[in-house]
């Protein structure tokens, strides 16, 4: 199951990117993380950031691929707990580009308080690079990513 951890994309350039991750009780993995003291789980977290620097990549690369993944995770560091009701505010910015992927520079904060820190390294790739069978994946990926997108960015601020 793929998690959407970013609900909205509150401004971006071409190096930086800041989204917002509204937590909800109603999120089905609060239930067991944890019954009396729900907070959203630190890999989520990670994850939300990972997500937001991905998106960073695909408008630098115009969607020219399918998929934005974590390949490395450095200096991850925990802060806060977010809970339901928290939105996480993600800030992310380049270190980074290439063709093949990107680096970043990342917190994630609630409040005002960071709430995790990291530096992450992604891969830019096409499922169809190793299986050229897979491009209609490719396609199917891509057009989803910009519906995504269009639906994240409304109202969003161009820096």
């Amino acid at each position: 199951m793929k998690f959407n951890l970013i609900d909205k994309i509150e401004s971006i350039s071409d190096s930086r990117l800041v989204a917002l991750k509204y937590v909800s009780l109603a999120e089905e993995y609060l239930a067991d993380h944890f019954p009396t003291f729900p907070v959203l789980p630190g890999v989520l977290m990670l994850e939300a950031i990972t997500q937001a620097a991905g998106w960073l990549l695909h408008r630098n690369h115009n969607f020219a691929r399918s998929i934005a993944v974590l390949k490395e995770a450095r200096n991850v560091k925990y802060g806060t707990f977010v809970a339901p009701g928290n939105c996480l505010r993600v800030e992310v910015d380049v270190i980074k580009l290439t063709e093949d992927g990107g680096s970043f520079k990342a917190s994630a904060t609630v409040n005002g308080q960071v709430a995790v820190s990291a530096r992450v390294e992604l891969a830019y790739v096409n499922v169809s690079a190793a299986q050229p069978e897979l491009a209609e994946i490719d396609r199917r990926l891509a057009a989803h990513n910009r519906d995504r997108w269009n639906l994240l960015s409304q109202q969003m601020v161009q820096l």
